[in-house]
């Protein structure tokens, strides 16, 4: 019995970390908290179509994490990699503040310490 995955086909070819670019691993990583953001706010459903309940506790640590490497990248990813990775930052920062009951004060929601206040 093999221990690769059905659904892999078994020549699939995996890059050596070393030689994916930078940029490559810092859009991933920011896609995956992004997702799992978008998730744990609600915005996703079960395998029976109903809505997935929030996890807001969850949500605040990934789009922290989200936040923190958005801005801290930024600079060196440029305009053409930045700006569609901080769109979708402040689309999963309003949607917290929409699925919570109790939304923070301004400059205080989850990455806000990051990119200041989201309308």
């Amino acid at each position: 019995m093999s221990d690769t995955p059905a659904d892999v086909p078994t020549n699939a070819v995996t890059p050596d970390i070393g030689d994916v670019p930078a940029v490559e691993v810092v859009l991933t990583l920011a896609m995956h908290l992004m997702t799992a953001s978008a998730v744990a706010c609600g915005l996703a459903e079960n395998d029976d179509g109903t809505a997935r309940e929030a996890d807001l506790a969850e949500a605040r640590i990934l789009i922290n994490a989200l936040a923190a490497l958005v801005t801290a990248s930024a600079p060196d990813l440029g305009s053409v990699h930045a700006a569609p990775l901080r769109d979708g930052l402040s689309a999963v920062q309003r949607a917290f503040r929409e699925a919570s009951d109790f939304p923070d004060p301004p400059g205080e929601g989850p990455g806000e310490r990051y990119t200041g206040p989201v309308s």
